[in-house]
């Protein structure tokens, strides 16, 4: 395994002192945000967990290998490269890495490789889930199962707000992934802070989420655990604004025949243009609002 992975010199010396380290994922840098917001957000999102008192590390294959802790050189690459990155999840890792290819990991390949490297803690903006007519399509994201196997704390600003939410809760359940709502009963649904479904259990201080995550390790428990964390107020977008745009998205990727892997950037890149922008300024804010929440665990952890 150590000939596949490399791991920063400034990662590899936090995790050997038993300083924090937060895991943080680069299909949000290909694929997420267009350049060069891309890149600015993951500098950014990397110095806020900085300012926080843990250690970044963005996680991507980089020509074959396994990276944990990318450069900023190698992050502007990404960035510069876009969606010409192939974007990496557990079932493309082998081919990848064979290849010698540049790589962007979803939520399922962070994890994995953060596992690899001792990290327990990754910050993302959403995660993946059971798509909407999954019932005929059987579009689930890899994420899910991912959190029913791997050690590592994801915390996000709930499901993507694109996705079938309660077949997304009812799938946790079945895997047995605890859904814990950091000051809210209410499951938020990535642009908004609100879905109608309700999460598993309510923490309210990132020692609790520390507290509980380590019992679970200590227990043996198999799988992650997820933590949603609500948009902060004031970047909050209205509901009905989101779920008409997301309808239309739906409606305008059905027509032209995107399915799979390419489906979520599609429909995120789309949400943008009908949202005049704001639905990536909204991205932008949730992202840093769960870098401070995981850096914060991370230094309890």
């Amino acid at each position: 395994m150590i000939k596949y992975l490399t791991v920063s010199p400034e990662v590899q010396q936090a995790l050997a002192a038993g300083r924090p380290v937060v895991a943080l994922e680069s299909t949000i840098i290909s694929h997420g945000m267009p350049y060069p917001q891309n890149v600015q957000t993951a500098m950014l999102v990397e110095q806020t967990i900085r300012d926080y008192g843990a250690v970044p590390a963005t996680i991507a294959v980089i020509g074959g290998q396994l990276t944990a802790g990318c450069t900023p050189d190698q992050i502007e690459h990404l960035g510069r490269r876009g969606t010409d990155v192939i974007k990496v999840s557990r079932r493309d890792l082998p081919v990848v890495v064979a290849e010698r290819e540049d790589g962007a990991t979803t939520v399922a390949t962070t994890m994995i490789i953060a596992a690899m490297a001792g990290i327990k803690v990754f910050a993302t903006g959403g995660i993946g889930g059971v798509h909407r007519g999954a019932e005929t399509t059987m579009d689930i994201s890899a994420d899910l199962e991912e959190l029913a196997q791997t050690p590592v704390m994801v915390i996000c600003a709930g499901p993507k707000a694109i996705l079938d939410l309660r077949l997304t809760l009812e799938y946790l359940e079945t895997k047995g992934v605890p859904v814990i709502g950091y000051g809210t009963d209410e499951l938020p649904a990535f642009y908004t802070r609100h879905s109608g479904f309700g999460v598993d259990y309510r923490l309210d201080t990132p020692q609790q989420l520390a507290a509980t995550f380590r019992a679970k390790l200590d227990m043996g428990l198999q799988g992650g655990m997820l933590v949603t964390n609500p948009i902060p107020e004031q970047y909050s977008m209205p509901a009905q604004v989101i779920s008409r745009a997301i309808d239309e998205a739906i409606a305008d990727a059905d027509r032209l025949g995107i399915h799979g892997k390419a489906i979520t950037p599609y429909l995120l890149d789309r949400i943008q243009q009908l949202t005049g922008g704001d639905s990536l300024a909204a991205n932008i804010q949730l992202v840093l609002n769960n870098a401070r929440l995981a850096a914060q665990t991370a230094r309890y952890l």
